[in-house]
This record gives C-alpha cells, sequence and structure tokens, in this order.
C-alpha cells in the first residue's frame, strides 16, 4: 500500500470565487478523510488569481474545524514573509484547537513575485542562507519554557511537526542536518528531485523528531475514468501552469480541446532531468504509473496535486488515486 496526502491549493476557477474555492478546499479534505489520506496541506502563494490559499493558517483552521482525524498543515508556510515568532505563535494555536493533527511544513522561497514580497514587508535582499537560521529559530519557541525572554504562547512546549519543503539541494542538506521530513515538490521542480533525495537521506542525521530519514514527493495526478476523460480534465492544469510560467497567473480555466495532450504512460526510466511529476490517465494508467514511480524514487509518502476545473471530477480523481494506491 502506499501513502498519499493531498496538497491543495484553494484553486479559484474562471466565474468563481474565493468563498467557493475555499467551501471545495473543506469538501476535498472530508472527502480524502473518508478515502484514507494522511494528511491534507495548503500552500501559501500570494497575489496569485487563481489560488484561495494565502493566508494560510486561516485555512488550516478552517479545514481541520470540519474534519475529524486527517492530519492538515502547511506545504507549506514561506519563511521568509513571516518572523519565526509569528509562525510559532500560529502553529501553536491551532495545535491547541486541534492537538496531534497539525503539520508545519517550512520553504524558503517567498511565494509570489519580487513586487509582491516587498508588499509583505521583508527585504529582497534575504540572504538564502539565513534560512537554516530562522528554522532553528522557530524550532526554539516550541521548546519547553526555560528562562527564554521571548516565549510563543501558545507554541512552547507543544509538539508540532516540522517539515522542510524543497526543489533544490539546499533545502534536502537543511532537512538532513537537522533530521527534519523532506518534502520535495516534483510536481512542478523535479529536475533536482533525484540528487536531492539521494543527498537527504545519504547525510541525515538523527533527532528528536526523527530517528530515520522521511520522504515525501509531489505528484500531479489527473485521474478519471477513461484517458480520454482525464486528458481532456488535464487541459486545465496545462493552460494555468504556463500563464504563471508568462508570468501572468490566471484563475483556472475550463478544459480547453486546443490544449489537450496525449495520455503518455509514465516512464521510470527518464525521470532523470525531468521538469515534472505527472500521470494523467484511467485507473488502470494512474495505478501503474504510481507503482513504477513508488518502486523507482521509494517514497515514504505521496501527496499528490489535482489540478481539474469541475469539483465533482476532482473529488473523483481523488478516489481513483485511493483505490490505486491500495
Amino acid at each position: 500500500m502506499i501513502t498519499v496526502s493531498v496538497l491543495d491549493l484553494s484553486p479559484i476557477t474562471q466565474g468563481s470565487d474565493a468563498a467557493t474555492a475555499l467551501a471545495h478546499s473543506l469538501d476535498l479534505a472530508r472527502h480524502a478523510e473518508r478515502l484514507g489520506y494522511r494528511r491534507f496541506w495548503v500552500a501559501e502563494h500570494h497575489n496569485m488569481p487563481g489560488i484561495a490559499s494565502a493566508a494560510t493558517p486561516i485555512v488550516i483552521a478552517h479545514v481541520a474545524a470540519g474534519t475529524q482525524s486527517i492530519r492538515v498543515g502547511a506545504g507549506g508556510v514561506m519563511l521568509p514573509n513571516h518572523a519565526p515568532l509569528i509562525v510559532a505563535e500560529q502553529f501553536g494555536t491551532l495545535e491547541s484547537l486541534f492537538p496531534g493533527r497539525i503539520d508545519l511544513g517550512l520553504g524558503r522561497a517567498p511565494g509570489t513575485d519580487q513586487r509582491t514580497a516587498h508588499a509583505l514587508r521583508r527585504t529582497l535582499a534575504s540572504d538564502p542562507d539565513a534560512f537554516p537560521h530562522d528554522v532553528l529559530e522557530l524550532m526554539s519557541y516550541f521548546q519547553p519554557e526555560d528562562g527564554q525572554a521571548v516565549r510563543a504562547v501558545p507554541g512552547a512546549g507543544l509538539s508540532v511537526p516540522i517539515y522542510i519543503l524543497g526543489s533544490s539541494l539546499f533545502g534536502a542538506q537543511v532537512a538532513a542536518a537537522l533530521g527534519l521530513p523532506f518534502a520535495f515538490a516534483s510536481h512542478f521542480a523535479a529536475t533536482m528531485m533525484i540528487p536531492a533525495v539521494e543527498i537527504y537521506r545519504e547525510r541525515f542525521r538523527p533527532s528528536p523528531q526523527l530517528e530515520q530519514p522521511y520522504v515525501i514527493l509531489g505528484v500531479n495526478i489527473v485521474a478519471a475514468d477513461g484517458d480520454d476523460d482525464a486528458r481532456w480534465l488535464g487541459s486545465s492544469g496545462r493552460q494555468a501552469f504556463t500563464s504563471l510560467r508568462a508570468g501572468t497567473p490566471i484563475q483556472l480555466p475550463p478544459p480547453s480541446r486546443e490544449w489537450e495532450k496525449e495520455v503518455v504512460p509514465f516512464d521510470p526510466g527518464r525521470l532523470e532531468g525531468a521538469p515534472s511529476i505527472s500521470i494523467v490517465g484511467s485507473a488502470a494508467t494512474v495505478r501503474d504509473g504510481l507503482r513504477a514511480f513508488v518502486e523507482r524514487m521509494t517514497p515514504d509518502e505521496v501527496i499528490v496535486v489535482s489540478h481539474i476545473y469541475d469539483h465533482a471530477a476532482r473529488l473523483r480523481s481523488y478516489e481513483i488515486v485511493a483505490a490505486a494506491a491500495r
């Protein structure tokens, strides 16, 4: 059995709004909980017309309050945008409200463009080397109170699992050195996936949180009852991603015949240098592709992203993935 989780961006579809997107996120989380997914993560992005999860801790609270057992967290919080103390207080509050269910994934990118990063009140000349220091500072706020001059209340003494996110070797090195789980963004930036995972596993040092390396890999999956249906549904995400790469992010558009792409079976022999990891197709196609990917990379967990315009079709896609993982 493959352990699977959900990464949701609370997509705002064309003709809809953020309120509907957030309602759909909660509905998807409840669906994922029933299907046996391990966790439901939302991601911090800013100035994106098609993403409603900018205020990530609030979305996490919304989802956690409407579910019972599934872990809920950030995949992730972009630490350069925030003071570590604020993040510790926010997630200490979440852990106090929903004990034993909150995850804190941390990334070092701003999750937006440079102009918006400036609007977030952080320096544009930030030093990437400061990220490990900020992570350590954040972790210190969760330690039991011991004469600290600055304390996170809530936060101090609470157990909030921290995950390092990355799309390069840097994140792998940080996660390994600190003994934290590592989640790689192979769903959109897989070029360095193989060496990053190798470095993480080779250099991992046990910590109080984790004794052995733990790898989570992102995969785009669009599943439907047939390959042709999945190819059609997958055209929405292709349009949105192309617009994002061009610097003009858009709301998630409806499927388009002009953007359809032939369903190609997943080939584990062509992972080196792959720009992203995507599986599109029927239940059989997804099952075979997911199995081949897991056999090649041996992740501890796969976190699934599904950019699908129609909400019912997205729910169905996650049903198919859950069955494939079993």
